[in-house]
């Protein structure tokens, strides 16, 4: 029969930190949530080769007198615990600090070299324990300001299996700087400064404000191109900034979410902020935002991760819907806004046009003799001196005009207060030129158009039937495969309550009865199919199992898109300046209407600063 027998106390330790400590990264973190739970006001931290080589953190916290800082080298050893809280079975339902395992620094001196210095406040000298792989080196006084310092050295030097798994410095030092950017993210109030192989690379001061040090952060740009988020719903509270969505990423990389202070990668709120932009972006893009929810420590559990990367929620469906409407409810109010800045790569392309050299010579001021009319003008127009020059020059160059001008109808409106101006005409049958009182609007008439339609669509169900749809004189048989059919069956009732009655027609076909009144001449069958493949795409089925019907409402949102899509004007179509202006102002009262239901710009603003630097005004 095979001995039981219990462990020696260095390979738990080695087994802990293969929980806790897998790279250069996770004992960074483990450092610097202790920092900031001893009340730290400046923490600087030091990396040599990404952190591979060394790490040393060295902060202005509490400290530690000599018996404390041989405890915290013991496992399951904490100060993070109330002590009337130890004895009772929900004590960990109730902490509020980052850390609280009492594993970490056991588990990094069982793999590394680690030094670790502290001076309490009120001490005249602090102390220095040094534990290498799990073995005690030296435990003597040390000469140190107040506060605590520790150091990593010789990652996995006896652990060579784990060693070897390490990436490159370069890696390394990438994992550990969003480490340190997400926690000082979440505590604007202290300061920090990052440096690798002496290098400086980050520098924050303390006591900056929430917005500051987020933009300070992520992106200078995020300033201009975000909403502000606060949102209050019971014990519950959402905070943050939240990018537009005509600002956002090919990755999902920039978006920071926190926890009661702790950064999160947590799926339930990924999946939210996903929720939140689904019919603001494209499939491939995603938000730029950082958001911080507080709420009471007993609603949520941090500890069900050993990096507690991850939390539990006691009311998930609570929180998700507090994410996705907070989101939607500051985006309704801000993102009218386009990203402000006109693209760059398409400001360099306008020019000077160059002066051609004229062919008449250089002689034509005063007592200039007359140049012979070019072809095709017959009897050149005697011009007066002085200002008639320009006019004579204008004529000669591009010879007479071959149309003729007539008086305008109705004199063109001035641009008093509306935001997106007045029409002034159309370019490629495609694109709006407007003049605002402070610049030059461009449009892009199919992607606000969808906007529009979207949002009737959406706002379909705040009316009667019969004003959001309009049937069909003779009901259209759209065939399909019998999968298709099965999908959109699924989800029949709610596409009726948007103005899309149909019902199922055979196996692999559906019956259109009628049409939103937003989408008067779309065409069925394209309509149909394009919900279809939407809906597999996106692995939607209409059953809403899994999700409740806030899930199911993200779903039809997808559909939405697709229909509001089907209903606008198309890019190539002419418009009267009646239209262009009516577009114009139902954008100026439409809610998102600064982004298409693909994430992109529907206008873009020249300011006449910019218009005027064109020109060499400035």
């Amino acid at each position: 029969m095979p001995t039981i027998r219990r462990l020696p106390e260095a390979l738990i330790n080695r087994i802990a930190a293969g929980e806790v400590i897998e790279r250069p990264a996770a004992a960074l973190k483990e450092l610097l949530e202790n920092a900031i739970d001893a009340g730290a006001t400046r923490i600087a931290v030091s990396l040599e080769d990404g952190g591979i080589g060394a790490i040393e953190v060295v902060d202005d916290g509490c400290g530690m007198d000599q018996g404390a800082l041989a405890l915290a080298l013991e496992r399951h050893a904490t100060s993070k615990l109330p002590e009337d809280l130890v004895g009772e079975g929900h004590a960990l339902e109730r902490v509020a600090t980052l850390g609280f395992r009492g594993e970490a620094l056991p588990s990094i001196a069982s793999v590394a070299r680690f030094t670790l210095e502290s001076r309490p406040h009120d001490a005249e000298q602090g102390w220095r324990r040094v534990v290498d792989h799990g073995r005690v080196l030296e435990d003597k006084p040390a000469a140190l300001p107040p506060g605590t310092r520790a150091r990593i050295e010789d990652f996995f030097r006896e652990v060579p299996a784990r060693r070897k798994f390490l990436r490159t410095p370069r890696s390394e030092y990438a994992a550990c700087q969003d480490i340190v950017r997400r926690l000082a993210m979440a505590r604007p109030e202290v300061g920090f400064t990052f440096s690798n192989n002496g290098r400086r690379s980050l520098q924050l001061q303390r006591g900056e404000s929430l917005p500051d040090r987020v933009v300070q952060l992520i992106a200078r740009e995020l300033q201009d191109n975000s909403v502000p988020i606060d949102l209050a719903r019971g014990d519950m509270t959402l905070t943050g900034l939240a990018g537009l969505p005509t600002y956002n990423r090919g990755v999902a990389d920039h978006q920071y979410l926190f926890v009661n202070g702790r950064p999160v990668k947590d799926r339930l709120l990924v999946g939210a902020v996903r929720g939140a932009y689904a019919e603001m972006l494209a499939r491939d893009r995603h938000a730029v935002l950082a958001l911080f929810l507080d709420l009471p420590p007993e609603d949520v559990d941090v500890n069900v991760h050993p990096a507690k990367s991850e939390v539990r929620f006691r009311d998930p469906q609570g929180v998700r819907g507090m994410i996705v409407g907070g989101l939607r409810a500051a985006l309704s109010t801000g993102d009218k806004r386009s990203a402000q800045a006109p693209d760059a790569s398409a400001m360099a392309k306008w020019q000077a046009e160059p002066l051609s050299p004229s062919p008449y010579g250089e002689g034509l001021g005063e007592g200039a003799a007359p140049s012979p009319a070019w072809p095709g003008t017959p009897h050149p127009t005697p011009f007066a001196q002085g200002e008639g020059l320009l006019l004579r020059e204008a004529s000669l160059a591009f010879g007479a005009p071959q149309g003729r001008a007539i008086e305008a109808e109705a004199p063109l409106e001035d641009a008093p207060d509306y935001p997106l101006g007045i029409a002034r005409g159309q370019i490629a049958n495609t694109y709006i030129v407007a003049e605002a009182a402070d610049g030059l609007v461009l449009v892009d008439q199919h992607a606000a158009h969808e906007r529009l339609t979207l949002e009737r669509l959406r706002n379909a169900d705040a009316g009667a039937a019969a004003s959001r749809s309009q049937a069909l004189l003779m009901p259209e048989v759209v065939e399909l495969s019998e999968a298709e059919c099965d999908r959109l069956e699924a989800i029949a009732v709610d596409l009726d309550r948007m103005g899309l009655a149909i019902e199922r027609f055979g196996p692999a076909a559906m019956l259109v009865r009628s049409l939103p009144h937003a989408l008067p001449k779309a065409d069925p069958h394209a309509l149909l199919r394009d919900i279809a493949d939407d809906l597999a795409k996106n692995g939607i089925d209409g059953s809403g199992e899994g999700g409740g019907s806030l899930l199911l409402t993200e779903k039809i949102e997808y559909v939405l898109a697709t229909m509001a899509c089907h209903g606008s004007v198309r890019a190539g179509r002419t418009l009267h300046v009646e239209e262009m202006n009516a577009l114009l102002r139902e954008m100026e009262r439409t809610p998102r209407s600064g982004q298409c239901n693909h994430g992109r710009p529907t206008w873009v603003k020249l300011s006449m600063e910019e218009v005027e630097k064109l020109f060499g005004r400035h």
